[in-house]
């Protein structure tokens, strides 16, 4: 086991509450021994909070969902959305959606924001935290647009574009945390984890 992501708690089962095969692969970085359960929950599409009260909201139902049924695990729950202003942008609905998204996105600086709650239910712990980073687009053509949605599946991802996958594309640059952008803010679940002694 690398003892950079020893978990010295491996007693207490540690689940993230996501069907982000993206997610899975960057916790990876951070714990060695993990399980996936799937919250079953229908997540809010606004709040009152703007994009951060909605990503915080929807990483909590999703955690507490999960927790009910695992009351001594450490369960976390996340949620990533793109905003541009106070205008949301979650998962296209059809490849329709995808194209509108990014065309309304073409040349502008959006915000890329993830919700985060780890719950331990038997402990009484609960706690949500939110990391964002800001993203500014190319000014993107039809025809650019087109060529990208060929090239990657828009429809399992907030504001419909991956900048791990053919970022170079329609990404222009990026400030803050990509971790975070890919959907799960490693240097913030890092700290978070290590301040816990889950991770050392």
């Amino acid at each position: 086991m690398n003892e950079e992501k020893a978990n010295p708690k491996a007693q207490t089962p540690f689940i993230l509450a996501s069907a982000s095969a993206r997610r899975r692969e960057l916790l990876v970085e951070l714990l060695d021994d993990y399980q996936v359960t799937i919250a079953k929950v229908e997540e809010l599409s606004s709040h009152p909070g703007g994009p951060l009260g909605l990503v915080e909201a929807n990483a909590r139902l999703k955690a507490q969902a999960v927790s009910l049924e695992n009351q001594d695990a450490w369960v976390l729950g996340a949620d990533t959305l793109v905003a541009l202003g106070d205008e949301v942008f979650g998962k296209p609905v059809d490849m329709d959606d995808a194209f509108a998204m990014l065309r309304r996105l073409s040349g502008q600086t959006h915000r890329v924001s993830t919700g985060l709650c780890l719950i331990r239910s038997s402990a009484g712990f609960e706690e949500t935290r939110v990391a964002t980073s800001e993203v500014t687009f190319r000014e993107l053509n039809d025809s650019v647009i087109r060529e990208y949605l060929n090239a990657v599946n828009p429809l399992d991802k907030a504001g419909g574009y991956a900048i791990q996958t053919r970022g170079e594309m329609i990404v222009e640059r990026f400030a803050g945390s990509r971790s975070n952008v890919i959907g799960l803010p490693l240097e913030l679940l890092g700290d978070w984890l290590r301040d816990l002694g889950l991770i050392v």
